[in-house]
């Protein structure tokens, strides 16, 4: 009788002992295993989102089973680092383990909005309305604040707080070249640099000549001659929009504060958002005592020291514009 009962017992313990591998196993491969999502998913943790209420999300976009197993298995599995709010890609079949890691590091989708080199503020606001993902009103930045470049922002951020870093980056570049100029500038100031950053970046589009554009405008500053920089007598009249036609005679010599064929100087303020390029061209032009250029028919334009000089590439420019049937 003694013998069977333990042979009974120890049948019992075996199957005991099964049963808690089996639970093991379960357990370990809910939580490490597959996940029940078949596609890749998006799930946004909101702000002040709790383990609990971020399970939630996460059960009803179908990454995971069951929130309150994903809860328990975290207290039981994972860290204690806090999750972070914000928008997921939840690849699919990713583990409740790896989602928990996911969360914690806060690695949200990122969104782009891209500044070009150049853009005037107007149509840099134009760009972040069309920012559907962005949320919230933003009046025109003041030209000339916002650093070109690419920006990451993620779903629901204001634009605003976008803008904010644009005009940071800016402020930033702008003092650190500012510390790097070479002596002797025309400029004497940094806002003085950065409205003239403007006028070179919409005069060249070809890097190579930005501190040749930038040594013309230096040494016309110095020597008192009008900056005759077809874009500065544009800006008034479109705020930096393209013009759409050829300007009139009147809008040629209309008096403004930005019309550099009608004054001495730098005009009143930036014409656009100049990048960082055109900002350190400015700051250490090329060496050169030209003071006329002109488009060369490359894309580029041809650099003159004299008048008689310039006079001579204009007729060439001409010439290839009538051989083009655009004159």
């Amino acid at each position: 009788m003694a013998r069977g009962s333990i042979g009974r017992t120890g049948r019992l313990g075996l199957v005991a002992a099964l049963a808690l591998v089996v639970l093991l196993f379960w357990v370990v491969h809910g939580w490490g295993g597959p996940g029940p999502a078949t596609r890749n998913l998006t799930v946004d943790i909101p702000r002040g989102a709790t383990l609990a209420s971020a399970a939630g999300e996460l059960e009803k976009a179908g990454a995971i089973s069951s929130g309150y197993r994903f809860r328990l298995y975290a207290r039981l599995f994972g860290t204690r680092e806090p999750i972070r709010a914000g928008e997921y890609r939840v690849p699919a079949h990713l583990s409740q383990a790896d989602i928990l890691k996911l969360l914690q590091g806060g690695r949200t989708i990122q969104r782009f909005v891209t500044i070009p080199e150049g853009l005037p503020s107007v149509m840099a606001r134009d760009v972040l309305i069309a920012s559907s993902e962005l949320k919230g009103a933003v009046p025109v930045p003041a030209e000339g604040s916002l650093l070109p470049d690419s920006y990451g922002y993620s779903r629901g951020e204001t634009r605003a707080s976008v803008v904010a870093r644009m005009q940071a980056a800016m402020t930033r570049y702008l003092a650190g070249a500012w510390s790097r100029r070479k002596p002797g500038l025309a400029v004497a100031t940094p806002r003085q640099a950065l409205i003239l950053a403007a006028i070179v970046e919409k005069e060249t589009g070809k890097p190579a000549e930005r501190r040749m554009v930038a040594a013309v405008y230096a040494n016309r500053l110095r020597r008192g001659i009008p900056l005759q920089a077809d874009p500065t007598f544009i800006y008034p009249i479109t705020r930096g929009r393209p013009l759409g036609r050829r300007p009139l005679l009147s809008e040629v010599h209309a008096k403004s504060d930005y019309n550099t064929y009608e004054m001495v100087g730098l005009p009143a303020g930036p014409i656009c958002n100049p990048g960082r390029a055109s900002i350190d061209a400015v700051l250490d032009p090329a060496r050169s005592t030209a003071l006329y250029f002109v488009a060369d028919g490359t894309g580029g334009h041809a650099f003159a020291d004299t008048l008689e000089q310039h006079q001579a590439n204009v007729r060439r420019w001409y010439a290839i514009r009538h051989a083009r049937g655009e004159m």
